[in-house]
C-alpha cells in the first residue's frame, strides 16, 4: 500500500518507538506523511532499523536516546525533536515497563520504577512538548493498557500505574484544551512472534473476536486520534477485539 498524506506536512514525537507496538506506531505516522522522531532506552539497534524503515517511506527521521524518567533526558530530547523537525504536531507517550511480580513481595523499587516509566514519563515529555503542541494545535496520544480498565493480581503495579495514566489522559484533554485534543488508546492482549508462553493461546479464547490483536492495529487506533477530529478528547479507547467486555 502506497503511502498517503493524512499527515504530511506534520511531524511527530513517539517515546519508545524503536521495537514493537512503539514501532508499528511510528511507521503509521511516517505511512501518512508525518515525519518522526522516535525515543530509545536501551533499543538502540531497533532504533536505527526504525529509522531506516522511516526514511524508506519517505519521510525524515531520527532517533534519540531518552530516559523518559528524566526531566533533563526529556527536556534535551523535546529540544532535539523541535531542532530536527521544526514543529510538534503529534506526541505518542508509548515508553513503557510491564512486570510480572507479586503484589505481597514487590519491592518499593520495583514499584516506583514501573510508575516513574508509565506514568510519570508521559506527564513530563507532555509537559516539556506542550508549547510546541498548543502552537500547532496538536495532538497527544498516550498508550493505556486493558491493565488500566481490569484488575491483575500478578500486575498490580503495572495496572495502577496505566490506570493513573487513563485519568491522567483525561485531566490533561481539560488543561491543555482548546488548543491540544488528548486521547489515550488501550490495547488488550497484543500478539508478537516470540510470546510462546501459551498465555496468549489461553486470552485469544477468551477474546469475542477469538484472536489476540497485532500491533499494527494499535497504531491504526492511534493513527485515528492523530489525524481525526480534534474535537474528540479525553477518550480512552480499547482496542482488545472485546476482551475486556
Amino acid at each position: 500500500m502506497p503511502p498517503d498524506s493524512t499527515l504530511s506536512g506534520k511531524s511527530a514525537l513517539v517515546t519508545g518507538g524503536a521495537r514493537r507496538i512503539g514501532r508499528a506506531i511510528a511507521l503509521s505516522l511516517a505511512h501518512a506523511g508525518a515525519d518522526v522522531t522516535i525515543t530509545y532506552h536501551t533499543s538502540a539497534d531497533e532504533a536505527v532499523e526504525t529509522v531506516d524503515a522511516i526514511e524508506q517511506l519517505g519521510r525524515k527521521g531520527q532517533a534519540l536516546a531518552c530516559d523518559v524518567r528524566s526531566e533533563s533526558s526529556v527536556r534535551t530530547a523535546v529540544a532535539a525533536t523541535l531542532s530536527f523537525h521544526d514543529r510538534i504536531d503529534v506526541l505518542v507517550n508509548n515508553a513503557a515497563i510491564f512486570e510480572t511480580a507479586a503484589l505481597d513481595q514487590m519491592t518499593l523499587d520495583q514499584w516506583d520504577a514501573v510508575f516513574d516509566t508509565n506514568t510519570r514519563g508521559p506527564f513530563l515529555v507532555a509537559r516539556e512538548a506542550l508549547a510546541a503542541l498548543r502552537s500547532s494545535r496538536g495532538r497527544i496520544v498516550n498508550i493505556g493498557s486493558l491493565g488500566g480498565l481490569q484488575a491483575w493480581a500478578e500486575h498490580a503495579h503495572y495496572c495502577a500505574s496505566k490506570a493513573a495514566l487513563h485519568m491522567l489522559t483525561q485531566a490533561m484533554a481539560k488543561a491543555f484544551a482548546p488548543e491540544v485534543s488528548v486521547n489515550c488508546v488501550a490495547p488488550g492482549w497484543i500478539e508478537f512472534p516470540k510470546d510462546d508462553t501459551g498465555l496468549g493461546d489461553r486470552l485469544a479464547a477468551r477474546t469475542p473476536m477469538r484472536r489476540n490483536g497485532t500491533a499494527e492495529e494499535v497504531a491504526r487506533a492511534v493513527l485515528f486520534f492523530a489525524a481525526g477530529p480534534e474535537f474528540i478528547t479525553g477518550q480512552i479507547l480499547s482496542v482488545d477485539g472485546g476482551l475486556s467486555l
